[in-house]
């Protein structure tokens, strides 16, 4: 007997769908309700783009190698509709099949007809190159720096290396036997939760490669603008180069930064440590010591500022070692400013798994490194969605996934004339009221 939800092309009939019975009523579903999107929220993030200028800037750092008068989809609009959609979970190009044609998409594009298909956003991906990545990457640091309208005092730049697994043929593929697996080796350069850099790079490297390079210029473009600001780099131990350190003590940059434990490190902290290890035998509770001492390696011009923590507990010992060159007490270095650098890992989660940096499938490398700044670039704008949008309200902190399911992922029936266009939101809609101060802040000048 055929199926009767089938055609006779083997394809699914979507035209009903039986939710069963309800008392004497028939549950139905049907595809046929017109103009409709599910994902209204794209509004909030047209709004938050326009106000800081995002795409539009992005859109002036990649080349455009088409013929003017044959343009249909500006670099412009295509980058709209590519970083809108990541923030909106549409991590795939496939995906813009569809989305190509809804009203609420092409309206925050800002166009009045189908946006771009996805091999039209395939070929935006090859024109990438080296140059595109500096531009877009400068752009990065200029948005940070235009989101402040006063000089800070001080920043704090967290620098951590990351794995972005692969699973294909890419160029500048290579095994990494601490992830254990193929990828890249992304750096990512932080300030609290605003990102400055979103920089691929083989896995086939130190972890710390161009780690300086990129201090540098992020350090002489921030003294650029804020001569008298103090800046700190703080990184774990894979960070702790002879060059950067050097480079920091030269540039009167701070710095704080994992050193890896061994033997005469460790032989400096023993007496400490039985010490510890008598007052947990006698009181069977976890002992913890912060203190500090002069150090230098044999590869060190000079004896340098190490903390040590030091713990002792049911599983032993666990001693941890910072070198610095901060004035100020060693257990607040530590624990108030070292042990903050944890933060920088959650904001790199999000961009990686929130915002989809990971989805880096393309052969060429260039191309892969365009996708993790198009992420980098939804990263910014949902930042400045929660920092100018968002303050004060109790979504002001929420992370990507919570943003999607509160405001983003909003069911609209979407009207067009030749007059305007309405969208008709839920009457009982839990974050109407957040989404309207949200726009409303985001409007004002």
């Amino acid at each position: 007997m055929p199926n009767p939800n089938c055609t006779g092309q083997g394809e699914l009939d979507l035209g009903v769908i039986d939710f069963g019975r309800l008392g004497r009523r028939e549950v139905e579903g049907r595809f046929d309700g017109g103009s409709m999107t599910s994902d209204a929220g794209v509004m909030l993030l047209s709004a938050a783009d326009r106000r800081i200028g995002l795409t539009a800037a992005a859109a002036r750092c990649i080349a455009d190698p088409r013929n003017p008068l044959l343009i249909t989809h500006a670099v412009r609009d295509m980058l709209r509709q590519r970083v809108y959609g990541l923030a909106l979970g549409w991590e795939d190009l496939n995906d813009h099949k569809s989305l190509r044609q809804d009203v609420a998409m092409q309206t925050a594009v800002g166009v009045d007809r189908e946006v771009a298909s996805a091999p039209t956003l395939c070929r935006l991906e090859r024109w990438a190159d080296r140059a595109t990545a500096v531009r877009l990457s400068e752009l990065l640091v200029e948005q940070f720096i235009a989101s402040f309208k006063t000089a800070p005092k001080e920043l704090v730049l967290d620098f951590d290396a990351t794995d972005n697994p692969l699973h294909g043929q890419q160029e500048q593929r290579f095994f990494h036997g601490y992830y254990d697996c193929y990828c890249y080796l992304p750096l990512y350069v932080f300030c609290g939760q605003q990102l400055l850099c979103a920089y691929l790079r083989p896995s086939r490297i130190d972890g710390a490669k161009h780690a300086a390079a990129i201090l540098k210029l992020l350090v002489r473009r921030l003294r650029q603008v804020w001569p008298k600001v103090r800046i700190i780099f703080r990184g774990d131990s894979g960070f702790c180069r002879q060059l950067l350190i050097n480079w920091c003590e030269r540039s009167d940059v701070h710095y704080i930064i994992g050193l890896a434990r061994n033997p005469r490190l460790e032989e400096m902290v023993e007496y400490a440590q039985l010490m510890l290890c008598e007052q947990f035998e006698c009181s069977r509770t976890k002992q913890r010591l912060v203190d500090e001492f002069s150090y230098a390696a044999q590869s060190w011009p000079h004896e340098r500022r190490v903390i040590t923590r030091l713990e002792w507990g049911e599983q032993g010992h666990n001693p941890r070692f910072v070198v610095t060159n901060l004035q100020g007490a060693a257990a607040a270095l530590y624990d108030q400013l070292y042990c903050q650098r944890g933060e920088a890992e959650n904001r790199i989660k999000e961009a990686q798994v929130g915002l989809f940096a990971t989805r880096t499938s393309c052969h060429v490398f260039a191309s892969n490194q365009l996708r993790v700044l198009l992420a980098a670039l939804a990263y910014v704008l949902i930042e400045r969605l929660r920092s100018l949008g968002l303050k004060g309200t109790e979504l002001a902190c929420a992370q990507i996934d919570t943003l999607r399911v509160k405001l983003l992922k909003l069911a609209a029936v979407v009207t067009r004339n030749t007059r305007r266009i309405r969208l008709y939101f839920a009457s009982n809609w839990p974050s109407a009221a957040t989404f309207v101060q949200a726009m409303r802040a985001l409007a004002a000048s």
